[in-house]
């Protein structure tokens, strides 16, 4: 059965069965000490618009009601970590445990982390770098996250290699026409371009990750008919990912707009909702 909880993650988490889930990934607030808010516009054709469009066409741009939430915490461990704790009994002994999060608050978990689970449950620090965005002139901009990923049991976890996605290969004219044609197989550097802006998985939710992330995650870390557990779901990339490719999900959050958006977004999975009720109407058929 697929959930979607809303309410606090840490009083739900506590409801939850124990090892009901071989994957837990979440993507917490990163703590940039401000609102994160993404402008949401409606385009409509109008000749005398403000906006020019193909061949000539003018529209004109309404703002629409957006997404946003206070990311900013006098004590961003003390907050984090007791939730971490208590998931970890929700996973199963061969599951894995993702932490999404960028350079401010990122070496502090890892070392926090280390100290709850033990360094040797530690296996690998994925770098997710994308080129896109403003570019500062006073510093290196700042184009990357850092995905942890623990395992409960460092002997025995779940790592589906050949469900790996392949990637083109930086000089293929090195390797042969066979391996080119193939591809390679990942690193621990991650290439992949934020959600377009366009694009069909937008959904105007900020800090919205790319399905394809979670996809590669989900594949490799997960087995058909697994539970992936999400208790910052934001807007539901996760149990997309998850119910997309044959797994269920649980997911949690606690900010209202990124519910409804979530509900909305995973409708077709037919999900569990609690504690809340969806605000949109379900698209019926006339026939």
């Amino acid at each position: 059965m697929n959930s979607l909880y809303y309410g606090d993650n840490l009083d739900i988490l506590r409801q939850l069965g124990t090892e009901c889930s071989r994957l837990i990934y979440i993507d917490p607030p990163f703590n940039t000490r401000g609102t994160q808010k993404r402008a949401r516009i409606k385009v409509v054709a109008d000749e005398n618009g403000n906006r020019n469009g193909f061949a000539g066409r003018r529209y004109k741009t309404m703002p629409q009601a957006s997404s946003s939430y206070q990311d900013s915490f006098d004590d961003f461990l003390a907050f984090l970590m007791p939730r971490i704790k208590e998931s970890l009994r929700c996973l199963t002994p061969d599951g894995s445990f993702f932490l999404h999060l960028d350079y401010r608050e990122v070496h502090y978990a890892k070392v926090a982390l280390d100290a709850l689970l033990g360094r040797s449950h530690f296996m690998n620090e994925i770098i997710w770098a994308y080129d896109y965005g403003a570019r500062q002139k006073n510093r290196w901009p700042t184009k990357h996250d850092t995905i942890l990923w623990y395992v409960m049991d460092p002997d025995h976890y779940t790592f589906n290699y050949d469900e790996m996605d392949r990637i083109p290969y930086m000089a293929p004219g090195l390797v042969g026409p066979e391996k080119a044609a193939r591809g390679k197989t990942p690193t621990d550097v991650w290439w992949q371009t934020i959600v377009p802006t366009n694009g069909q998985e937008k959904t105007g939710y900020p800090t919205q990750k790319p399905l394809a992330i979670l996809n590669r995650i989900i594949k490799i870390h997960t087995n058909p008919g697994d539970t992936v557990l999400d208790y910052f779901a934001g807007s539901g990339t996760t149990g997309d990912a998850a119910a997309s490719q044959g797994r269920r999900f649980i997911l949690v959050d606690n900010n209202p707009d990124g519910i409804q958006v979530a509900a909305k977004r995973l409708a077709r999975f037919r999900p569990t909702c609690i504690g809340f009720q969806p605000s949109f109407q379900p698209e019926t058929s006339l026939f």
